[in-house]
């Protein structure tokens, strides 16, 4: 846990600002403070492996021992729709309930699909997994690292799309926060995913927020997006404490942050802050960043990326594959269009479904 601490380097909002607005990306290059629980942080049996997946906010498991190594399937995804994945998953279960699967696993996690395969293994405290996946969802950049490397089998699939972000904040906003610009408002903590270990997600939260400063018309009197990024990471707020930003998962880190730790608020995708504040109503409430929260119409210069799932090569047995094929069945399915849709999710545009029949209902 200590190397994130070690954020000294310079950070950027990479080229998503450039790709969007043509513009210079303001640089970062402040340093967040890690919000996380005082917890003793044990050591595993076996040592620190990589990937692994813990987290003190969310993922510790130091008293189950085990190691599990023969897996009917493992999906590695990214685990900013798990909860899309929740639901359809006893309907996938259900496809074999004649011949049920046995040791299935799939994680809800930062993207770790390269590393779990150059590697072998995924760790959470004492338990280690050494089935290798056999499907894979991310973004483009990581299905790009997974293609070169000469793991993927067959094209990558767009499988969903996300719908933009909000600002979580805690229950009756006491900030008063309604804009991208309230962020930066003195007295105002911002958690943000980890820039070590979540680049991606990082970049994807940071770059909106410079986008939609840089893309308003009414930009606040003295305000620009340049100056929006100085005040919420660069110390230009003189606040020490301004730019936190959560220790590993942060689907798991943010909302524990704004609800317990030091945040007031998290800008993060809107799927995940529907499913965030119907999971808590007392705790927290959203702040949409167009539109409305019913109806979401991302403002201009927002940050909407897809996902994509590819089959992984391997030396798979007969009912590795059937499992395999059922899975990416399932998910190109209409049953899980309408999960997706009342998730705060969408099929990305031109993507045709399976029809559905009754091996995929």
């Amino acid at each position: 846990m200590h190397i994130l601490y070690l954020l000294g380097l310079v950070v950027t909002i990479l080229a998503l600002v450039n790709s969007t607005t043509g513009a210079e990306a303001p640089k970062i290059t402040g340093k967040p403070v890690i919000d996380a629980p005082a917890l003793l942080d044990w050591p595993a049996d076996q040592g620190l492996l990589t990937p692994n997946l813990n987290d003190l906010t969310a993922n510790i498991l130091n008293d189950v021992h085990s190691q599990i190594g023969s897996c009917d399937l493992v999906l590695s995804t990214e685990g900013n729709f798990h909860p899309a994945l929740r639901d359809i998953w006893p309907q996938y279960l259900a496809r074999f309930k004649d011949q049920p699967l046995v040791n299935w696993l799939y994680t809800t996690s930062p993207p770790i699909s390269f590393e779990q395969l150059e590697h072998g293994v995924v760790q959470v405290g004492n338990l280690s997994v050494t089935c290798r996946p056999s499907v894979v969802i991310a973004a483009r950049k990581a299905m790009e690292k997974l293609e070169n490397a000469g793991y993927t089998e067959g094209a990558p699939m767009p499988l969903l799309q996300d719908r933009g972000e909000v600002i979580l904040v805690k229950k009756g906003n006491p900030k008063g926060l309604h804009s991208v610009w309230d962020l930066g408002r003195a007295g105002v903590r911002l958690v943000t995913p980890n820039p070590v270990v979540e680049p991606g997600a990082f970049a994807n939260y940071s770059a909106t927020l410079a986008n939609i400063a840089a893309h308003d018309p009414h930009q606040p009197k003295g305000m620009s997006a340049a100056r929006l990024v100085d005040l919420v990471f660069n110390g230009g707020s003189r606040d020490p404490e301004k730019w936190l930003a959560g220790p590993r998962i942060h689907h798991r880190d943010l909302p524990w942050s704004v609800a317990f730790g030091r945040a007031d608020a998290a800008l993060i995708f809107y799927h995940l802050g529907l499913y965030i504040q119907q999971t808590f109503p007392d705790r927290f409430d959203l702040v949409p960043l167009g539109g409305t929260l019913a109806d979401p119409r991302p403002l201009q210069g927002t940050v909407v990326q897809t996902r994509y799932l590819v089959r992984i090569k391997g030396d798979w047995t007969a009912r590795q594959k059937e499992a395999r094929e059922g899975l990416v069945e399932t998910l190109l399915s209409p049953d899980f269009t309408k999960i997706m849709e009342k998730r705060g999710l969408l099929r990305p545009p031109g993507v045709a479904e399976l029809p559905a029949t009754p091996e995929n209902k």
